[in-house]
């Protein structure tokens, strides 16, 4: 001990006391020691007793702010994830993603070309190539109209020419439209005799389709129908057409009519060409879809197509595709292209070289640019495979980039491995299922699975490299709805799609567009040609 006794009378010095020591103390000495040393215990267990209490209280503390700590690490990486995909949704424009022209608004990428082909540069100057053969607009040896013009006067010697003879000439010719002309009336008038035999008025029938004592004819309702439904001019600016060329004042309810009436002719030709389309005859379909408005409401225009026929079709959801097909589909990887029973499938490596670029140009993944080289061999050996007319690419050749497209989705799969993985869009959240993987890692993982559905054109020289022939078809509807708006009804929006439907078979077939609204259904289904 160390401390002195005070405070009593009789308090003695305690420090370093020996035992011999303490034994000469007096019973009242010691009382009075042990009644200190009780006192100076019950002081120092208060004192750890406090001591013990704050040191729970920064204890608990301390725990919460490790927790607290935990917590804002969590909320750390999911905003910095956050803030990584909205500046990805930033950096996303229509050269490395899906998205519309319109989607770029006023600001417009940083680049000399806002456009850039996905293909690369060939190195190749801009515009027609050799051996292209053009479309130079060319004189012809069957002038419709020749006006002949001769020389007045002698520049040189002033002297007249009038009634000399001029046996050569220089020619230029002028194409040009004639006036629009103004309606034709023609009048059918059915003559009523009276039966020599039995007395009774007969009256002559009228030929088809003249039902009304004033109607407009097949050619106006043919023409109406084209402007409407290819070129997608509405119906009130198709009237101020109609009135400005032709003088004829037509309500845009009457043109309304004509296009409804043309489309109801035309519904078995649709309903050939759907068949067509589904069957064997066509070996390889493409198939997409896209929004379309109709009475304020979202429904789906389905597209089943090949180079030679089109087909429209209005559906209640996206997932409304039609069942009926056989051979092979090409898509953009809807789940609910999955569902067709019995075909083969084949992705759009358009979508796939879009991805890639956005890996590319935000991501800065290396795998992406490896990847998109060896698409684009891929491709490039298809082609010359069929300006050879070969029936398949070499067997060497095929292996070759094969083994390159395996071994570039096991180093994206590995690089996407390594790295920590994602946390939980919200904090605390618990999330289902398979965990969330970053688009660099899913795109690996799907081009890794599906590799025979994106390489089936290398294999099968039939199939495209891209859905590109789906979506050049559904590209007008769009246009369509921006300049029209919206369908009224859904009448209407199924004319639209019977007439589309004829309209761009009729292209890809070669027929002339206005002869073909004006031809019977039964002809235009013997013309049709499904390859």
């Amino acid at each position: 001990m160390s401390k002195k006794v005070s405070g009593k009378p009789g308090a003695v010095h305690t420090a370093h006391l020996t035992r011999s020591q303490l034994a000469t103390f007096s019973k009242s000495n010691l009382i009075d020691l042990v009644i200190v040393l009780a006192e100076q215990n019950a002081a120092l267990r208060t004192k750890i007793e406090r001591l013990e209490e704050q040191i729970a209280d920064i204890t608990e503390q301390n725990a919460q702010l490790f927790k607290q700590n935990v917590e804002l690490e969590k909320a750390n990486k999911t905003l910095a994830q956050r803030v990584e995909d909205l500046e990805r949704r930033l950096g996303l424009n229509i050269s490395n993603s899906g998205k519309p022209p319109s989607s770029d608004g006023l600001s417009k990428p940083a680049r000399k070309k806002r456009t850039r082909s996905l293909r690369g540069s060939c190195g190749r100057k801009s515009g027609g190539q050799p051996g292209h053969p053009g479309k130079t607009l060319r004189q012809t040896s069957t002038p419709e109209q020749i006006i002949d013009h001769y020389p007045h006067i002698c520049p040189d010697c002033k002297h007249r020419l009038s009634g000399v003879v001029c046996d050569r000439y220089v020619r230029r010719q002028v194409f040009d439209l004639p006036p629009p002309p103004p309606l034709i009336v023609t009048e059918h008038r059915a003559r009523v005799c009276v039966c020599p035999a039995c007395g009774t008025r007969v009256q002559a029938t009228f030929p088809a389709g003249v039902n009304a004592p004033v109607q407009y004819g097949d050619n106006l309702a043919a023409m109406a129908s084209y402007l409407q439904t290819r070129h997608c001019i509405p119906d009130n600016r198709l009237a101020q057409i109609f009135s400005d060329l032709h003088g004829v004042d037509i309500s845009a309810a009457t043109l309304a009519s004509l296009v409804a009436r043309t489309a109801a002719v035309m519904r078995p030709v649709v309903n050939r060409i759907q068949a067509l389309l589904c069957g064997p005859d066509v070996a390889v379909k493409h198939m997409d879809e896209t929004g379309l408005r109709i009475n304020g409401k979202t429904r789906w225009l389905h597209i089943l197509c090949s180079p030679d026929l089109s087909h429209f079709r209005i559906g209640r959801s996206r997932g409304d595709v039609t069942q009926e097909v056989t051979g092979s589909v090409v898509h953009d990887n809807w789940a609910s292209y999955r569902k067709i029973p019995g075909v083969r499938h084949a992705l759009c490596n358009a979508h796939h070289l879009r991805e890639l670029q956005a890996l590319i140009d935000i991501e800065k993944e290396p795998w992406a640019t490896e990847m998109r080289s060896i698409l684009l061999d891929a491709k490039t050996a298809a082609d010359r495979a069929r300006d050879r007319n070969s029936r398949a690419v070499v067997p060497a050749r095929i292996a070759a980039i094969e083994r390159r497209y395996d071994a570039c989705c096991q180093t994206a799969i590995r690089m996407h491995e390594a790295l920590p993985p994602l946390v939980p869009d919200k904090v605390g959240k618990t999330r289902r299922g398979k965990p969330k993987r970053r688009i660099g890692h899913n795109l690996a993982l799907r081009m890794q699975t599906r590799k025979e559905e994106v390489l089936l054109f290398l294999n099968d020289l039939s199939v495209s490299f891209t859905n590109n022939e789906a979506e050049r078809d559904l590209r007008m509807t769009k246009v369509r709805q921006k300049v029209s708006g919206c369908f009224r009804t859904h009448v209407g929006a199924e004319n639209f799609c019977t007439l589309r439907t004829v309209i761009e078979t009729a292209r890809k077939q070669g027929w002339s567009i206005l002869e073909t609204l004006r031809t019977l259904p039964d002809q235009l289904i013997l013309n049709l040609k499904p390859c």
